[in-house]
């Protein structure tokens, strides 16, 4: 019996799978078992067809692939390869007991590159189970950015075949891939960040506290609600808001290239962090993630990292909105069904954008609002007090007016970002001011004299909750860092308060 290491995908994180090969006397066949999906059922045509058209010999025996453990569910073209392997090396020594081998094969023997590959060796490097690699050439540029493993590529079977037999694999080793993006180092820790802004908030004209919060919101990773009438602006500043955004480390970046392999796109190593705007009329499977069988990524688990908009918020299903606490509390969401359990990181920046009124216009100066006092108080109704308690920035915007200017750029607001995210990170925190700990909230929040007797007198006014008083602290806490300042004071709890809900 032969042997070959591989991997398969359960969602997010990958399971190492033995890939073993049988050959017996008996009637021609060719079987693969242990739980094989139709996508590696139908390697067997692949195969051969790779084999028999490289003029390589099928061996005319009992062939029986096993992929163990058997009780896992497998699947994935990227199995391919192994299998192959076995075969055409099957009266040969293979010596690959350090390698995992990841590889779909043409019918022509080329090799390929899957969505499933990317996600499977980070999650294999995470774990500390994988050093060397063997993938096609086509793979090898991006996986070459994962730390502390070393990845060989071959462009066909032919090559794969000659790897394995030689002694000296150095040849096909791909050298370590870098960054050419702009970074930040602190406390010898690199951050990369991109000046090249797609959108740019001078297309904004006015909303000078909007932006103000926006910018807030990016600098700490604040949870942010704009309401106001339509055309106001709110859409326009939340699609800019991943512009301007907190520098993203190396583990960031390659998760959100993981992300996007999930999502069956081609990875993007560009630091700007991810933005999902799902519609109102998703389903919760679909935003949450599930499945009858077996869970599938939803939107929040592809916000992780990123932003994640909700636009037309009280049109949002009851369910999902109540269904939002726990990922926006805890940064973790579990998804548990019959046959799995998954839990996903949720540390996203939450935005969404509402109207005044049913008609959009409660706010307006100019056109006139056709709704009840019970229309307005039905729509209001749908964001309860919990939820609302879970946004730290809640932002009214006024109409845009004749008279109104852009007076700032994305690059303004991203330099005063990158200014407050450094003080953040030479305070060894490890998480930005917005997803702060109780614990971390004691240790990093701390107010002057005076500021202190502001958040007393809030307290009690406005009967604030323990989460209520946290989210001041840390909004205060941002505001402070953007102005520089060690110590929060007067004017930064000042500020946070005025961005509560009313």
């Amino acid at each position: 019996m032969k042997q070959l290491n591989s991997a398969t995908l359960d969602i997010f994180d990958a399971l190492s799978i033995d890939v073993e090969a049988s050959f017996t006397k008996g009637l021609p066949s060719f079987s693969i078992v242990g739980l094989a999906s139709s996508s590696i059922q139908e390697a067997r045509d692949r195969v051969k067809s790779a084999l028999l058209s490289n003029e390589f010999k099928f061996p005319p025996l009992k062939i029986t692939i096993n992929l163990s453990p058997s009780d896992i569910n497998k699947n994935g073209t990227h199995i391919d390869l192994p299998i192959a392997l076995l075969i055409v090396l099957y009266n040969d020594k293979i010596n690959l007991r350090d390698f995992y081998v990841f590889g779909e094969l043409g019918l022509d023997g080329k090799l390929k590159d899957t969505s499933a590959i990317f996600p499977l060796v980070l999650s294999l490097a995470q774990q500390q189970c994988v050093k060397k690699i063997l993938v096609p050439a086509s793979s090898a540029k991006k996986l070459s950015l994962i730390p502390q493993i070393e990845v060989y590529s071959v462009e066909n079977l032919y090559e794969a075949i000659e790897f394995v037999k030689t002694e000296d694999k150095t040849k096909y080793k791909y050298d370590k891939y870098r960054f050419e993006h702009e970074f930040i180092e602190i406390n010898s820790s690199r951050y990369y960040y991109t000046m090249d802004y797609k959108l740019d908030f001078k297309d904004v004209k006015g909303q000078v506290i909007a932006k103000r919060a926006a910018m807030i919101s990016a600098a700490g990773n604040h949870n942010i609600i704009f309401e106001g009438s339509p055309g106001c602006g709110k859409s326009m500043i939340s699609k800019r808001l991943p512009y301007i955004m907190a520098p993203m480390s190396l583990e960031e970046l390659l998760e959100k290239a993981k992300l996007d392999a999930l999502d069956l796109k081609e990875p993007s190593f560009i630091p700007v962090r991810n933005f999902r705007s799902p519609h109102h009329s998703s389903t919760k499977a679909s935003i949450f993630g599930g499945g009858s069988r077996m869970a599938k990524v939803g939107e929040v688990a592809l916000a992780n990292n990123g932003v994640l908009f909700f636009d037309e918020l009280p049109h949002f299903s009851k369910s999902v909105l109540e269904a939002m606490r726990e990922p926006l509390e805890d940064h973790k969401l579990l998804v548990s069904r019959v046959n799995s359990k998954t839990e996903y990181s949720t540390k996203f920046t939450f935005v969404s954008a509402l109207n005044p009124c049913p008609c959009g216009n409660l706010l307006s100066d100019i056109k006139e609002c056709r709704c009840s006092d019970i229309d307005i108080k039905k729509y209001k109704n749908r964001l309860s007090e919990p939820f609302l308690d879970r946004i730290d920035l809640y932002i009214v915007m006024n109409e845009v007016t004749k008279d109104d200017i852009a007076e700032v750029s994305s690059n303004e607001l991203h330099n005063k970002v990158l200014k407050a995210f450094e003080k953040q990170k030479m305070r060894k925190q490890k998480e930005l001011n917005g997803k702060l700990s109780d614990e971390e909230i004691r240790k990093f929040c701390i107010l002057d004299d005076s500021a202190q007797e502001v958040l007393d007198r809030a307290i009690s006014s406005f009967n604030l909750s323990f989460r209520g008083i946290n989210k001041i602290l840390k909004v205060s806490r941002t505001i402070a860092d953007i102005d520089d300042s060690e110590l929060i004071e007067k004017k930064h709890i000042l500020e946070a308060i005025s961005f509560r809900k009313r």
